[in-house]
């Protein structure tokens, strides 16, 4: 099995959980697979903190035998970036999966609101048309019943981004409910200045809504093995 490790990512209201499909393709695939439990999200803890959830991303990073491919999912694109720039020398890729990573003083996921302390998940309707087209109501049910309140310490977080070195790490954009295109010409037009300044940023498509890891586990595995 590679030294080089994937350490997965889930965005908001997901556990580690949400990539067992994932996991278990990747291993089959001969690689070395992480799902990270994000502090705060599976363990009850709603004081956790963004810096918590980068510390837990970090030593998973610090304790692998070789490089980093950092897998964030929606949110956890910023996450993942984060962890880029606080080990560019270990992060060999970042792969992001529908979504982009904010930018240095920005909050981190400040989408929804909070209530006693928690953003809860707010039900489909923001996620009506390619978001969520490909999950059924039997699969929306399961997801919203399983959705895990995210601690008001992560969502209205700071992003820190302070070494520039993250810019030479290679990004892979695996776009889901959106095209390549789409991706691109949203960073041309400056929407997205963290991906501009990235150097070497490469695209790959999947027909799937925003959470291919649940709808579209087997094809996410070989796209992330081969990356």
């Amino acid at each position: 099995m590679t030294t080089e490790q994937i350490v997965l990512l889930g965005g908001l209201w997901l556990d580690a959980s949400a990539w067992d499909g994932v996991v278990s393709d990747l291993v089959k695939r001969n690689r070395r697979a992480v799902p990270v439990s994000l502090p705060g999200q599976g363990d009850g803890d709603t004081a956790a903190t963004l810096a918590d959830q980068l510390a837990a991303v970090l030593a998973t990073v610090d304790n692998a035998p070789g490089g980093s491919v950092v897998v964030g999912h929606s949110a956890a694109c910023t996450l993942a970036w984060m962890a880029a720039s606080q080990r560019p020398d270990r992060v060999t890729k970042v792969v992001l999966i529908g979504g982009f990573p904010s930018g240095d003083g920005q909050p981190y996921a400040e989408f929804f609101d909070i209530t006693d302390g928690v953003m809860p998940f707010p039900g489909w309707e923001p996620f009506e048309g390619a978001d969520a087209a490909d999950l059924d109501e039997s699969a929306r049910r399961a997801f919203a019943a399983a959705a895990i309140p995210v601690p008001e310490g992560v969502a209205r977080g700071i992003v820190r981004l302070t070494d520039e070195r993250r810019f030479d790490v290679p990004v892979v954009m695996v776009c889901p409910e959106f095209t390549p295109a789409q991706a691109q010409e949203w960073i041309a037009e400056g929407h997205i200045p963290e991906l501009a300044r990235a150097k070497d940023v490469t695209y790959v498509d999947i027909d799937s809504g925003h959470w291919p890891m649940l709808t579209r586990a087997a094809e996410l595995a070989r796209m992330l093995a081969e990356i």
